[in-house]
C-alpha cells in the first residue's frame, strides 16, 4: 500500500453493524447494516468484506478505529472486545472513538438516544451525560446549536476511522468502553441454594 495511513473503523453501538476502510483522506470501502441482534457474529465478516472491497488485507492495516459508545451495552463490548483483540494480534493500535466525536457535524449538538425519551449528549466543554431529551433540546439552544439524535448516522464507520486517523500516532491508550448509566439487567437477588456434597 502507498505511504498514506490505511485505517479500519468499526462500530456496533447501536442496532447497527458498520465498517470503513480510509487511505488517506479517501474511504475506499464501507458497510452499515441495520441489525437488532448478531453483530458478534456478523462483525469479524463484515470487516473482511470491507477490507476486501477497498483491495486491502489485514496485514496493509496501520490502525484500527473503534466505536466505544455510549449506546448499547452488549454492543459496546463487541466491537471495543475485537478491537483489542484484533491490536493486539496484529500489532498496530487501537483508537477508541466516542459516538460524539462519530456524529460530530458543524452547527449541531450531536446526541446518541437513549431508553426513556432520555439522550446521551456532551455539551460543549463539558463532560458527557444522560439527560431527558427536553433538557437535551434546551442544552443545544443555549450554545446556539440544533440537536441532532441519531442511532445509526450512514456515515458512522467512516467519521470513526478519520477520527482514529487523526490519533493514531499520538494515543497509546487501549480502547475502553464508554458507558453512562448502569446496566439494566442486574445480578439476581435471591441466595442461591446450596451445594450439596456428594
Amino acid at each position: 500500500m502507498p505511504s498514506n495511513a490505511l485505517i479500519l473503523g468499526f462500530d456496533t453501538s447501536a442496532a447497527h453493524c458498520a465498517a470503513a476502510l480510509l487511505w488517506g483522506d479517501q474511504i475506499l470501502a464501507s458497510a452499515c447494516e441495520t441489525m437488532a441482534r448478531g453483530q458478534a457474529e456478523r462483525l469479524i465478516s463484515l470487516l473482511e468484506e470491507v477490507l476486501a472491497d477497498g483491495g486491502a488485507s489485514w496485514s496493509d492495516l496501520d490502525a484500527l478505529g473503534v466505536g466505544i459508545g455510549p449506546g448499547n451495552f452488549t454492543g459496546i463490548r463487541i466491537a471495543v472486545s475485537a478491537a483489542r483483540g484484533l491490536a493486539l494480534g496484529l500489532d498496530i493500535p487501537a483508537i477508541g472513538v466516542n459516538g460524539f466525536e462519530a456524529r460530530k457535524k458543524t452547527g449541531t449538538l450531536a446526541a446518541v438516544p437513549a431508553p426513556r425519551e432520555q439522550a446521551y449528549v456532551c455539551p460543549p466543554g463539558d463532560k458527557p451525560c444522560l439527560i431527558p431529551l427536553a433538557e437535551a433540546e434546551k442544552v443545544a439552544a443555549t450554545h446556539g446549536l440544533a440537536l441532532t439524535v441519531e442511532a445509526t448516522p450512514p456515515d458512522i464507520a467512516d467519521m470513526i476511522a478519520r477520527v482514529a486517523a487523526s490519533r493514531y500516532q499520538i494515543e497509546t491508550t487501549a480502547p475502553a468502553p464508554l458507558y453512562l448509566r448502569t446496566a439494566d439487567a442486574a445480578p439476581a437477588r435471591d441466595t442461591p441454594p446450596p451445594l450439596i456434597d456428594s
